[in-house]
């Protein structure tokens, strides 16, 4: 994996105090920040946000017992999301060598549990076997190790994944992106604000029991982007994509805080 064209050593040093400082912004949240500490340091770079437009009952039929889909005007999303996972920290601790950066693709849509609205991941590929176990067993999500690369050339940034854990299906996708336009904060009741502006996951264990972690960053800072997509098998069993172009942005950072995993009812 190559790093990201933001990073230095002195941006990884300074990443815990950026991380750390997204508390300083939480107006724009939808509910008031819990009162736990937070669990997790993150920073995300140079993040694709692809969304399809998707029939509802597929995605439904997949949700566990709790959880609504979560639409907007009565449509239903899937969305994909490229990104270099760096700085990676438990709270209190720097960044891990050589377990604190590298690429995740993730499959998720969109639900809600208890008027929270948030994200649930059908996949969740790494090329981190630390980090694929760490998130499975930490926080019960369906991560999967990859073979992955992303190189950037041209202005675009050549992105590939290939799923190779025997616990999930074949799974590859492959694609070049890149920002197109100003950076921008999505508007409250926009299709780009529903879509990206999340602040918790739900999971489930074992025993189906429904989990909620909350996330916090600032407002996402989006561009809208272009994509050439190759190939892409990530999508659940079952969801078709509709034959229309994806809605796209793209993202150059985010730094971000999770909490632990707590039961969500």
């Amino acid at each position: 994996m190559l790093l990201s064209r933001s990073w230095s050593l002195t941006d990884a040093l300074q990443a815990p105090a950026r991380q750390a400082a997204t508390l300083e912004e939480i107006e724009h949240r939808p509910w008031p920040l819990v009162d736990q500490s937070w669990a997790m340091g993150q920073t995300w770079d140079e993040l694709l946000f692809a969304h399809w437009r998707v029939p509802a009952d597929p995605l439904r039929s997949q949700l566990p017992a709790g959880l609504e889909l979560d639409l907007l005007d009565g449509e239903a999303w899937l969305g994909v999301t490229a990104f270099r996972l760096t700085s990676l920290r438990a709270r209190g601790l720097p960044p891990l060598p050589f377990a604190s950066a590298f690429l995740e693709l993730n499959t998720r849509t969109y639900v809600t549990a208890d008027d929270k609205p948030g994200i649930w991941f059908f996949s969740l590929d790494a090329e981190s076997g630390i980090a694929v176990e760490g998130a499975r067993r930490g926080y019960k999500l369906p991560y999967f190790r990859a073979d992955m690369r992303a190189v950037w050339g041209d202005g675009w940034l050549l992105y590939e994944s290939r799923r190779r854990d025997g616990r999930g299906a074949p799974g590859a996708f492959r694609a070049r992106y890149r920002a197109d336009g100003e950076v921008f904060n999505a508007e409250r009741g926009s299709l780009a604000h529903f879509l990206t502006e999340r602040y918790c996951l739900y999971a489930t264990g074992g025993d189906g029991r429904l989990y909620r972690a909350e996330i916090h960053h600032r407002p996402w800072p989006l561009q809208s982007a272009e994509l050439e997509l190759e190939e892409n098998t990530v999508t659940p069993r079952g969801v078709d994509l509709l034959d229309e172009a994806p809605f796209l942005h793209y993202s150059e950072r985010q730094d971000v805080l999770i909490w632990a995993l707590e039961p969500a009812v």
